[in-house]
This record gives C-alpha cells, structure tokens and sequence, in this order.
C-alpha cells in the first residue's frame, strides 16, 4: 500500500460569486488492467465495470471510470480500499489483472458553479462540454495530465498527480480570480 501524502489538504481553494474550487478528502484509488473476461471481474467487484471510454458506473460507495479499453480507474472509500484489493488479488491466479494500488498519486479539486466550466476551459484543449453528465475524460489542463469528471451540470471533479498539483491548484486560484475580476468589469 502507497503512502498517502499531499501537499495539499482539504480545504476551499478560491472561491467567487459564481464558482468555489475546493480540495476534496482523499480518497482510495486502483488502477486496474483486464483483458479478458471482464465480466467475471464485475460479479467479483459487485459493480459492472463501464465498457465505453470515458464511461462511469458507480454501485455501494465504489466508482468505476473506464480511461482505456483495458483501463479502469476504481475509487472507493478509505476504508473499502483493502477489501476491493483482497477481492482482485484472489481472481489473480485464474485471470491475470494488473491492480496498482495509486491512492497516493493524486489529489481532487472539485469544481463547481456557474463558470466552472469555464474556469476549466482556461487551461484544457477539450471542449468541456462534451464531457457529458456521468462521463469523465483524461485530458490535459495547461499541460498537466488530468480526468475530469462531470458530476452534474456545472459540477466537476478533476484528478491531478501529486506532482502537479500545486500548479494546477494556482492556475484555479488565479483563473477564479481573474473571471471573477471581469464579471465586476461588466
């Protein structure tokens, strides 16, 4: 099991009239690998893992987020982390997986609000507005690899490694800052 460490911590990260970006509390996370019989691997998890790139299934506190057609992100609480890695680690002998335990890796900013999306338009290349309600895309965000999901209209969740999350974090802060300077231009 990874060390869980952050620079940054739960917490409101900027925050306007019409959006708040915040730390969201960490969260268990697996990076699973499956190229067969993936069908068996949703009877043993309990959850039918999503087949479509950029798809979400979510069932008792686990969600699933396909990122490639033998890519899943798996996150679930703290707590649950060592019961789903016990369930994979027994399929093992009968179907070969790679399960990485990366809870450590990354942190999460939620987003939200009435200029969320485009606060997250600043710095990523994708039209955000593809990303439909219950998707989630890896993209990137003013360079930095990132999944950003969509949880509900103008409610966003983004994933960021460790390593990046100080700048992405600033990038936010000053977006936030800077639409929240033009609305009191307008």
């Amino acid at each position: 099991m990874s060390k869980h460490i952050s620079s940054l911590m739960p917490a409101v990260l900027a925050k306007s009239p019409n959006m708040c970006v915040h730390i969201m509390p960490l969260i268990g996370r697996i990076s699973l690998r499956i190229r067969q019989e993936i069908d068996k691997f949703d009877d043993a998890l309990g959850i039918e893992l999503p087949r479509q790139i950029g798809a979400r299934s979510s069932k008792d506190d686990i969600e699933a987020l396909c990122l490639g057609p033998d890519e899943w992100t798996l996150l679930m609480p703290i707590e649950k982390l060592s019961t789903v890695q016990n369930t994979l680690a027994g399929l093992y002998a009968s179907l070969p997986h790679s399960m990485t335990e990366v809870t450590g890796r990354e942190i999460t900013f939620a987003i939200e609000g009435e200029q969320a999306e485009t606060l997250l338009s600043i710095g990523c290349p994708r039209d955000i507005r593809t990303i439909k309600i219950g998707q989630a895309r890896r993209t990137l965000f003013d360079g930095a690899t990132v999944v950003i999901w969509c949880d509900a209209h103008n409610k966003y969740r983004m994933d960021v490694w460790n390593s990046f999350a100080p700048f992405v974090a600033q990038t936010l802060e000053t977006g936030v800052g800077e639409l929240a300077a033009e609305l009191t231009q307008s």
